[in-house]
């Protein structure tokens, strides 16, 4: 069986199934029909008031606990009829029973009116969420009507993260858009601009942005125009396999990238996270498995490249760990393209944090020393350096070792590593399927040969290993056998 496949493109994924569709209704200028005399009446006519509509409250006067001071807020000191609602441009009510929550429901559907019920969802056409106002930028939470306490949580979570100096940014945004739109750029040119505006934007939040930044964009997008910049390639890490872990840096050049080529251990949560329009482009190579050539992914990077594009090599764990980037990085610089390189949580990182680990101690670790289970023919490297294996003063991550392991273990204890010395298989480090399993590095082979091949595994071996795990596996019936 050949051992070669080519780069492979994948369909993007498709958006998930939605309970509705969110969407912002522009009110300035309209009316908007609102019926009852609750506390939620009351935070919505607020709520429709700020955003531009002609409020008309339809209920009588006394029934109200204190009256509306907002003047686009008319109160009509009576109860809704059919004829009040032609030409609204949205119905809200509050009323105490079915049947007259669907009478009003009736007659706004009938006047092609989308219509809500507060707190009687089966009558809706549509919902309101929690807001987070940075006006003119504006997230609305929905849980679609199910938990609306659980969506109050979320948008406090997200007000904690948005300084509201924000607002100021957006706002900006929406007033330079005209010098953008004049000169009719085409979508790459417009997109680069608007990165650049964000970029700014997020690393000063709460500087209110002046007639200086907008001189500043203005220029590098007439430079732009006269010279469009030439593609980039980005080398990302992405993790070992938790979403959580992909740092902020390689979220937004993932967000900003045309094309990623990524590996097969690179997990579909972290690819969800990327632009939804970047082509995404299989490039995996894996040890004894079908794998794509490297010369192949070289030219595949550069290609993209000098036709413009924002290149991502994604890669799992950290790329600069036997990620092979020595030779993507030269193969672009003598394309003359230029290369960024965004680190990443090696799986070494990853699997010490979910055990509970320390790779150093004073007196047990002084250094760590990572090396590969393979070399080019699949087999174990000629030059490793097996006296440096027995220090008993090092902790030792082996990657990618599970059809050499057993011979990795019989050279390591030839040349005088301890057979004794803790180790430990870690397989999906990070992931939710992640198992581990513990032993004696002279019994490790015999458990991890009967351990099935569903992913990824990192050998780590040395004394800082004594306890590590020991609460989480309690479960684990490989343990006590290999102890």
């Amino acid at each position: 069986m050949s051992l070669l496949r080519t780069p492979k493109t994948l369909p993007p994924a498709r958006i998930a199934p939605l309970a509705s569709l969110p969407v912002f209704h522009r009110l300035q200028g309209r009316f908007v029909v609102l019926a009852g005399h609750s506390d939620g009446v009351r935070w919505k006519a607020e709520l429709l008031a700020a955003a531009g509509a002609e409020v008309r409250l339809f209920a009588e006067a006394e029934s109200l606990s204190e009256p509306m001071s907002d003047p686009r807020i008319q109160l009509q000191g009576r109860g809704w009829k059919t004829g009040d609602l032609e030409g609204a441009a949205l119905a809200i009510g509050d009323f105490e029973t079915d049947a007259d929550a669907a009478e009003f429901a009736a007659s706004a559907r009938k006047a092609g009116i989308p219509v809500n019920l507060i707190d009687r969802p089966a009558f809706c056409d549509f919902q309101f969420g929690a807001i987070v106002n940075r006006s003119p930028l504006v997230i609305s939470i929905s849980t679609d009507g199910a938990a609306p306490v659980f969506g109050q949580a979320i948008r406090a979570r997200i007000e904690a993260l948005l300084p509201p100096g924000l607002a100021h940014w957006a706002a900006a945004a929406r007033d330079w858009r005209r010098y953008v739109q004049a000169s009719r750029p085409g979508y790459a040119l417009r997109r680069l601009f608007w990165e650049r505006f964000t970029e700014r934007a997020l690393a000063e939040p709460e500087r209110r942005p002046d007639a200086g930044d907008r001189r500043d964009l203005l220029r590098a997008f007439a430079r732009d125009r006269q010279a469009p910049p030439d593609g980039r390639v980005t080398l990302v890490g992405a993790g070992p396999g938790d979403p959580d872990l992909l740092t902020l840096k390689a979220l937004r050049a993932l967000q900003a990238a045309d094309i990623i080529l990524h590996d097969d251990l690179v997990t579909p949560e972290i690819l969800e996270l990327a632009r939804r329009e970047a082509t995404r482009i299989r490039v995996g190579k894996r040890g004894h498995r079908p794998s794509c050539r490297q010369d192949d992914i070289c030219a595949l990077i550069v290609r993209e490249a000098q036709a413009g594009k924002r290149v991502v090599r994604l890669k799992g764990g950290d790329p600069l760990i036997f990620g092979r980037a020595t030779e993507e990085i030269e193969a672009c610089r003598q394309a003359g393209i230029a290369v960024d390189i965004i680190p990443g949580i090696s799986a070494a990182q990853g699997a010490a944090a979910t055990l509970g680990l320390s790779l150093t101690e004073r007196k047990r670790a002084r250094r760590i020393q990572y090396v590969t289970g393979h070399g080019e023919e699949g087999t174990l490297p000629a030059d490793t350096n097996w006296a440096a294996l027995a220090d008993p003063a090092v902790t030792t991550i082996v990657y990618m070792p599970r059809r050499t392991l057993g011979e990795f273990v019989r050279q390591a204890l030839a040349a005088g590593l301890d057979p004794a010395t803790p180790a430990m298989a870690v397989i999906n480090a990070t992931r939710s399927t992640q198992s581990h399993h513990r032993a004696r590095i002279g019994a490790l082979p015999a458990v991890a040969a009967a351990l099935p091949e569903s992913g990824p595994m990192l050998v780590m071996i040395g004394a800082v290993l004594r306890d590590a795990g020991l609460c989480a596996m309690k479960t684990n019936s490989l343990l006590d056998a290999a102890e």
